[in-house]
């Protein structure tokens, strides 16, 4: 039954309680520093770039003291469909028109080029980062800290009226459903194969998608009960929609927290000035230099 552990591939939705540097900030602090590192990841047009957010990413799991193979083991439920958008990023030589670029292999329609090499870089460690920097958040934030966050953070919206507690209740309920419907689906699979049904992992990501199909039905139906029931559940305690509530715990910004701004800030800046595309070029230089005869 080992095929059929997932949840123990789901790192986002879980709390790792432990007496950290990054546990301690507040949730505010966390929801800013993620939103940003992944902005500024996402418009790095640089491999050295991506893979400096990349070394920053790990950094971050290695400071908050959380168990490092179960975060870096989040990426395996992807990286089936990474790879596979990886060698198409790179045998059909995407970007291989563009100025500067220098063919490495070619045949017939295969084009592997130094822009399709660096593509296939910056993708890797694009996703490996925003997978792992949202696993580190629900890592070291609780679903009320994440939730009360949010809603402070949206708050000077609701002028314009955006619901702040409806979308920070909604992204709370997203987040703690993600380990909920990795279970459901592994009892769905354990109890499709205790009736003779052939689901195993194998090589061929096409036989193991057709596998999983028969699985989506009565996934999908139970998911909608559980929504069902969560909302007569909302509905039973008396749930409104933007009520002005009060809150019992109430959000402090320390010193801690402005120390990791100004860090938070000072990486931004390094990441954004650093002349990373010059490096990707100079690296490239040196590996494609012929050696004198």
């Amino acid at each position: 039954m080992e095929d059929f552990e997932l949840l123990r591939h789901v790192t986002i939705g879980h709390y790792f309680p432990v007496a950290s540097p990054v546990h301690r900030l507040d949730a505010r602090v966390k929801l800013i520093g993620v939103v940003v590192l992944v902005s500024v990841l996402v418009t790095l047009q640089s491999a050295c770039g991506a893979l400096a957010g990349l070394a920053i990413t790990l950094a971050l799991i290695a400071l908050a003291r959380v168990d490092v193979r179960f975060v870096l083991g989040g990426l395996g439920p992807a990286l089936p469909i990474l790879v596979f958008l990886a060698v198409l990023q790179l045998v059909f030589g995407w970007g291989a028109r563009a100025a500067g670029c220098e063919s490495l292999w070619a045949w017939w329609i295969l084009n592997v080029t130094t822009c399709s090499v660096q593509a296939v870089v910056i993708l890797l460690a694009r996703f490996a980062a925003l997978i792992w920097l949202t696993s580190l958040l629900t890592l070291t934030s609780t679903l009320s800290e994440l939730a009360r966050g949010i809603e402070w953070l949206l708050r000077p919206w609701q002028r314009v009226g955006v619901p702040a507690d409806e979308l920070a209740m909604v992204f709370t309920l997203a987040l703690r459903f993600v380990p909920t419907l990795a279970l459901e689906m592994e009892k769905v699979l354990k109890a499709q194969a205790a009736r003779g049904a052939a689901i195993q992992r194998g090589a061929n990501p096409i036989t193991r998608t057709r596998q999983l199909l028969p699985v989506l039905i009565p996934l999908f139906v139970n998911t909608l009960r559980r929504t069902e029931a969560l909302t007569a559940a909302l509905e039973a305690r008396g749930y409104v929609g933007g009520a002005h509530r009060t809150h019992y715990v109430r959000l402090r910004f320390r010193r801690a927290d402005a120390v990791a701004l100004a860090c938070l800030a000072g990486i931004i800046l390094g990441l954004l000035v650093i002349p990373f595309g010059v490096l990707d070029q100079a690296i490239w230089n040196g590996l494609l230099a012929r050696p004198p005869r």
